[in-house]
C-alpha cells in the first residue's frame, strides 16, 4: 500500500464512488435505493468523519500519536480510505481485513438517528453514534455524553452506528480504557490547512490563530467547523469535517475530552463488534467447505494453495479466527490446524436459530459449566483479535496467557468470567479451552477446595517459579503471612516487579494495611514507580485508601511525588471524587496547589468535576487561586470559563485580595471577560454583584465584556452589565463600540419584530417581549440606544453605528430609541413637578410675569428681570447688597443663543453653553477662567449631573482609595515574595533544593525548610 505523506488524486475517485461522498445517510443516489446496502456504501458514507487510530495501526506517530484526530476525506477503495490528521498528515489507510481507524464521532457526516433524543443533553435527533442502555428502558445518549461518563458508569450499552444497523453490545464503561483527544479543539493554535479558500482573512499564509469553539457548519453536520479568533484581531468559522473539508491545521494541539477507545466502531467494520470479511464472514463464523475437491483446488491457485492435509476441510465445520491483508479466510479445525482459503470456497454454517446475534458461539460457549477449570489461550495475537466485542483486550491480562484459571460466570452472550492468576477478566469461550483430567472427564472444583490449591495439586507444571509473582499476588491479596514467608527467603526482594507492579504498590491499592506494615518491616523502597511514574502513595490515591496514605506518610513517603503526567496524589485523589483521601492529604501536609503537566493544580481539578467540598477544603489549606494552566487560566478564570457558579460563589467568598477578581490572562480576558464570552449568566451575576468586577476592564483587542456578550448575542449578559452601570461607549482597538459591534451582526429580516416601536419603555426594561428572537442584533442595538449609546462616536474608518446600519427603520427605531430613552422613566406627575420647578426658577421673584434676565453682583445671583431690577437693594437669594445689575444679552460668540455661563472669577456672563466649553479666558474682559456656573445655578436650582467618564465612577474618592488599597496590596505580596519568612526584614537571597529560601544571615543558621520542614542538605546563594 502507498504509504506517501501527500494527498492522492482525487480524479480516480470519481470513478468508484456510486454516491457523493458528501452525501450523508439519508440523501444517497436513487441508484442505491436497495434494502440492504453494499459494504461500499456504508464505508464511502463517513466522509467526514472525525477518527483516531485503530487497532491495526501500524504507522508511528503520521498521526500526532495515540488519541490525536484527524477527518476522513474520500475513499479510494472500499479497502482504502484516504485521512488529514489535524496536524496536517494526510495518507491512506486500510479499512477492509485490516483496520487502521476507529471512527470516534461521525456527526459531522449527517449521520441521524430520527425519532431519537439523548436523555441528557436533550439533543434531537441523536446525531452520529447512538449509545443505546441495556439495562434501562428507552434510554439514549449522544457520543458526547456517553463518552463524558453520563449515567450509570456499571450499565453496559448497545452501540448503533447507523440508523437500522445492528445493536452491538459493548462492555461496561467502569474498567474501561479512556484516551484524551488531542487536536483542533478549543484552546488550539492553528494556520490555514489543505482545504483553505478564505483569501487572507487568516492575516496571510503562515499566521495563527486560536480556536475558540467547535460548531455546526451547518444544521445537518453537526461538530463540523471551528471558530477561530486569528491574531489580526478577524474571527471566523472554518471547516474540520463538513463534507471531509480540513481548512485548518494544528499547530500546538489542545485537549477535547476523553474517549473509550475500546468502544469505538472501526472505520469499515461490518457485523457485530467483529470484523466483516469478503463474503460476509467474520471472525468467529462457522465455515464448511461445500464444494468440489477440482474446484477448490482451482480457486486455492493465489490463495494459498492446497495441500494433502487440508484433505480435513472437505468434511469439518471449521471456525474463522482471521482475515489477512489480501481478505483471505484463516480458518481453525477441531485437530487444531488452521488453513487459509478463498472466500469463496467457504460458505457459512447458519445455526438453528436466527435471532441470536452470537449463535456462532453457542456450541463452544454451552461445553462449559460454572466451576470449570479452563486454560486460557496462549497466542497473544489470536487472543487480541477473539477478544474483540467479548470485553475486549487489556495488556493488564498478558500474565494470563496459558494460565489454568476456573469459570465464575457464565453471560448471557456466552462470554465467560474467568478467575486466573488472582484476578478476574471476560473471554471469548473461542479463547480458553476446558481441561480434562487424564481419563477425559472435565475437572471441576469441589465447593470446599480452593482453586488455587486445587491447580496447584494437579497442574504443578503451570505454578509459576517467580517469586516476586508470588510476593505481588500475595500482597494483593492481602495475604500478610504469606507475604512474610516469601520475604524470609533468600531469593526474594521486597522491591521486586511483577506485572508492572511493587508488592507495595498492589498493597497500597487494596488498602492491606497489615501487609504493607510487613513490607515496612523488611525496609521497602517508598518511591519505586510504575510504567507510568505512579508510586505507592499514588496508588492509595487511585484505591481511595486514607489509611494507607496516612501509614506511607509515616513510613517517610513523598506526599507530593509526582508521576509521569506530574500529577501529585492529590491530583488523583481530586480527580476520583475521593474526600477522604483529599482530606488526609492536606491534613498530613500535602502541598495544595502544585501544577501537573498541564500546569492545572489540584484546584483546577475540583472546578472542573464540580466537586464543591473538595474546593472549599483546598481553599481552607492554603491553595493558591493565582496560579495559572497552561492555558493562562487561573482558578477564577477556569470556573468562569467551566461555567461553574458553585465554584465561582466559593472562590470569591475566599479571595486573599480583592482586585485578584479583575487579574486578566495572557490575551487580557478577566474572568468576566469569559463568563460574558460563554453565556454563563450566573457567573457573571456573581463577578458583578459578590466579586465587584471592573464592567469596563478591556482586554489585548480593548474589548469590554459588553463587547463580547454583544458580538455573541447573549441578551442576558448584555442586559445584567447594561443594568449595573456599564459604560456603553468604550471603543476596542478598531475604535468599534458595543453599538457598532451589534449593528455590525444585523441583518435586515431582524427587524420585523422591531417594526412597532411606539414603546420604547418595553427596550429599556429588558430586551424584546416573551416570543420574540432574544437574539436578535437588532433588539440588543435599540436595547443599547435606549440606555444611552451614543449613535454619533466614529469608529478608526470613520463610521458611526448608524453608517454600518443597512436598514432606514431601524435608524429611525434607533434614533426614536436614543431620543426618548429618559422618557419613560419620568411618569406624568413627576414630569408636571419638574416642569414646574424649572418654570418658578425662570419666573421674576417680584413681578413673576417677566423672565429673569439680570444679573446681580457681586454674588452673582439672579433674581428679577431687568425692570424690576432696580428697586431690588439686597439680593433677594442671598441678601447681600446689590453693587452692580447687569442685563443678560445673546452669546456674544455665536450671537444666535443667550448668554446662560457665569465665569468666574471675573463675574461676566456673556457666553451660551456650547460657546463656553470651548473659552479659556472671558472674552470680555480676557480673565482666565477658573470656574463656570450654569444659568440655573445661579438662578437658585441644583447643577444637572456631570456626564460619566469612561471608567470613572461618581464616586471617584471611593475609586481612588480603592486603588490605593489594591497598591499597596500588591506591594506587600512582592514583600511577602522577596523577604526572607524567618526575620521578615532581609531579602531573600539563598534557597535550599526543596525550592523555599531566606536571607543567607538567617539560613546560614537553619539545618530545617521553615516552610516544608526538609533537612536542607545545600544551600545556594542568589546574585
Amino acid at each position: 500500500m502507498n504509504r506517501s505523506e501527500s494527498l492522492r488524486s482525487e480524479t480516480a475517485m470519481s470513478s468508484v464512488l456510486t454516491i457523493d461522498p458528501g452525501a450523508s445517510s439519508s440523501s444517497t443516489s436513487t441508484s442505491n435505493t436497495t434494502n440492504t446496502r453494499s459494504v461500499r456504501i456504508n464505508v464511502m458514507e463517513g466522509v467526514g468523519a472525525r477518527v483516531v487510530r485503530g487497532p491495526d495501526w501500524k504507522w508511528g506517530k503520521q498521526d500526532g500519536g495515540e488519541g490525536h484526530i484527524g477527518t476522513v476525506r474520500n475513499f479510494e477503495s472500499p479497502e482504502e480510505v484516504v485521512v488529514v490528521w489535524d496536524n496536517g498528515t494526510a495518507a491512506n489507510y486500510r479499512c477492509a481485513g485490516a483496520y487502521d481507524l476507529r471512527v470516534l464521532d461521525s456527526a459531522p457526516t449527517g449521520i441521524k438517528h430520527d425519532g431519537t433524543m439523548c436523555d441528557t443533553c436533550r439533543q434531537q435527533p441523536i446525531f452520529g453514534i447512538r449509545w443505546k442502555c441495556a439495562e434501562c428502558q428507552n434510554f439514549d445518549l449522544c457520543s458526547v455524553c456517553y463518552h463524558g461518563d453520563k449515567h450509570n458508569m456499571r450499565h453496559r450499552f448497545y452501540r448503533i452506528a447507523n440508523p437500522g444497523n445492528e445493536r452491538i453490545l459493548i462492555e461496561p464503561r467502569r474498567k474501561s480504557k479512556k484516551i484524551t483527544a488531542r487536536g483542533i479543539f478549543p484552546g488550539a493554535r492553528v494556520v490555514r490547512g489543505v482545504d483553505w479558500q478564505w483569501e487572507d482573512q487568516d492575516g496571510g499564509n503562515g499566521r495563527r490563530g486560536k480556536v475558540t469553539e467547535i460548531q455546526d457548519w451547518s444544521a445537518a453536520s453537526p461538530r463540523s467547523a471551528a471558530h477561530v479568533l486569528w491574531d489580526n484581531g478577524a474571527k471566523n468559522l472554518y471547516r474540520v469535517g463538513f463534507e471531509g473539508m480540513a481548512d485548518l491545521k494544528v499547530m500546538n494541539d489542545a485537549k477535547g475530552g476523553s474517549f473509550y477507545r475500546d468502544h469505538l466502531p472501526l472505520l469499515g467494520e461490518q457485523g457485530p463488534g467483529s470484523r466483516s470479511g469478503p463474503c460476509g464472514l467474520a471472525i468467529g463464523d462457522q465455515v464448511n467447505v461445500d464444494l468440489d475437491l477440482e474446484i477448490v483446488q482451482s480457486l486455492q491457485h493465489g490463495h494459498g494453495g492446497w495441500t494433502d492435509g487440508m484433505f480435513e476441510c472437505l468434511g469439518t465445520t471449521g471456525t474463522v479466527v482471521g482475515i489477512d491483508e489480501d481478505h483471505d479466510i484463516v480458518v481453525s479445525y477441531p485437530s487444531g490446524n488452521r488453513w487459509t482459503f478463498n472466500p469463496a470456497v467457504l460458505t457459512k454454517v447458519s445455526t438453528a436459530s436466527s435471532s441470536t446475534s452470537i449463535a456462532s458461539d453457542t456450541s463452544t460457549a454451552a461445553q462449559f459449566a460454572v466451576g470449570d477449570l479452563v486454560q486460557i489461550c496462549s497466542d497473544a495475537e489470536r487472543i487480541k483479535v477473539l477478544q474483540r466485542g467479548h470485553g475486549e483486550w487489556a495488556e493488564a491480562m498478558m500474565p494470563t496467557l496459558g494460565k489454568i484459571g476456573r469459570v465464575q460466570q457464565i453471560y448471557h452472550d456466552n462470554d465467560l468470567k474467568v478467575e486466573v492468576c488472582g484476578t478476574s477478566w471476560t473471554y471469548n469461550p473461542l479463547a480458553v479451552t476446558k481441561v480434562a483430567s487424564a481419563d477425559g472427564a472435565a475437572i471441576s472444583c469441589s465447593s470446599g477446595e480452593r482453586l488455587s490449591a486445587l491447580l496447584k495439586k494437579l497442574f504443578e507444571t503451570h505454578v509459576s517459579g517467580d517469586v516476586n509473582e508470588e510476593l505481588v499476588k500475595a500482597s494483593a491479596n492481602g495475604d500478610g503471612v504469606k507475604v512474610d514467608e516469601i520475604l524470609q527467603r533468600p531469593e526474594s526482594d521486597v522491591n521486586g516487579v511483577f506485572a508492572g507492579h511493587t508488592a507495595l504498590q498492589a498493597a497500597s491499592q487494596n488498602g492491606h494495611i497489615e501487609v504493607i506494615k510487613v513490607l515496612i518491616k523488611h525496609d521497602v523502597n517508598m518511591e519505586v514507580e510504575d510504567k507510568d511514574g505512579d508510586r505507592a502513595v499514588h496508588h492509595a490515591a487511585f484505591g481511595d485508601e486514607p489509611a494507607v496514605i496516612e501509614l506511607l506518610h509515616r513510613g517517610g513517603a513523598d506526599l507530593n511525588a509526582r508521576n509521569k503526567r506530574r500529577q501529585t496524589p492529590l491530583h488523583i485523589g481530586v480527580n476520583k471524587g475521593h474526600i477522604g483521601v483529599v482530606r488526609s492529604l492536606l491534613v498530613l501536609g500535602s502541598h495544595p496547589s502544585l501544577q501537573d503537566s498541564e500546569g492545572d493544580t489540584a484546584l483546577h481539578d475540583a472546578i472542573s468535576k464540580k466537586r464543591d467540598d473538595m474546593i472549599a477544603l483546598l481553599l481552607e489549606h492554603a491553595a493558591d487561586i493565582t496560579i495559572t494552566n497552561n492555558n493562562g487560566f487561573n482558578a477564577l478564570h477556569h470556573a468562569a470559563l467551566r461555567g461553574n457558579p458553585s465554584a465561582m460563589r466559593i472562590l470569591l467568598t475566599k479571595l486573599p485580595r480583592p482586585w485578584i477578581v479583575d487579574e486578566k490572562k495572557d490575551d487580557g480576558y478577566t474572568a468576566l471577560h469569559l463568563a460574558s464570552l460563554n453565556n454563563h449568566v450566573e457567573v457573571a451575576e456573581l463577578l458583578v454583584h459578590q466579586g465587584k468586577a471592573n464592567m469596563d476592564i478591556q482586554n489585548v483587542n480593548l474589548q469590554t465584556p459588553l463587547h463580547l456578550a454583544v458580538e455573541r448575542q447573549h441578551t442576558q449578559i448584555v442586559r445584567l452589565l447594561v443594568r449595573e452601570g456599564c459604560n456603553l461607549n468604550i471603543p476596542d482597538k478598531d475604535g468599534d463600540t458595543p453599538l457598532h459591534e451589534a449593528l455590525r451582526h444585523h441583518t435586515l429580516s431582524q427587524l420585523r419584530q422591531l417594526q412597532d416601536m411606539q414603546d420604547v419603555g418595553k427596550l429599556l426594561m429588558g430586551l424584546g417581549t416573551p416570543g420574540a428572537d432574544k437574539k436578535s442584533s437588532a433588539s440588543i442595538a435599540c436595547f443599547l440606544a435606549a440606555n444611552g449609546a451614543d449613535l454619533n462616536l466614529k469608529n478608526k474608518k470613520g463610521q458611526t453605528p448608524l453608517d454600518l446600519c443597512p436598514d432606514p427603520n431601524l435608524c429611525k427605531a434607533l434614533a426614536k430609541c436614543h431620543k426618548e430613552r429618559n422618557s419613560p422613566a419620568l411618569t406624568a406627575p413627576n414630569a408636571a413637578i419638574i416642569r414646574n420647578d424649572q418654570e418658578s426658577l425662570e419666573e421674576c421673584m417680584v413681578c413673576s410675569d417677566q423672565k429673569r434676565d439680570t444679573l446681580f453682583g457681586p454674588c452673582g445671583h439672579i433674581c428679577t428681570c431687568s425692570l424690576c431690577s432696580p428697586r431690588v437693594k439686597k439680593c433677594l437669594m442671598c441678601k447681600d447688597p446689590v453693587q452692580s445689575r447687569t442685563k443678560i444679552e445673546e452669546c456674544v460668540v455665536c450671537s444666535d443663543k443667550k448668554a446662560t455661563v457665569l465665569f468666574k472669577p471675573c463675574g461676566h456672563m456673556c457666553a451660551c453653553d456650547g460657546c463656553a466649553n470651548l473659552m479659556k479666558k472671558c472674552v470680555q474682559c480676557r480673565a482666565s477662567i477658573e470656574k463656570t456656573i450654569p444659568f440655573i445655578v445661579c438662578c437658585g436650582g441644583t447643577p444637572p449631573p456631570e456626564p460619566q467618564k469612561p471608567g470613572i465612577m461618581n464616586n471617584g474618592s471611593r475609586d481612588v482609595s480603592r486603588d490605593i488599597q489594591k497598591l499597596q496590596q500588591q506591594l506587600q505580596d512582592i514583600k511577602d515574595q522577596t523577604c526572607c519568612p524567618v526575620c521578615m526584614d532581609r531579602l531573600k537571597n539563598m534557597i535550599f533544593l526543596c525550592g523555599h529560601g531566606a536571607c543567607q544571615l538567617c539560613g546560614d543558621r537553619l539545618n530545617e525548610c521553615p516552610i516544608c520542614r526538609k533537612s536542607v542538605e545545600k544551600r545556594i546563594l542568589l546574585y
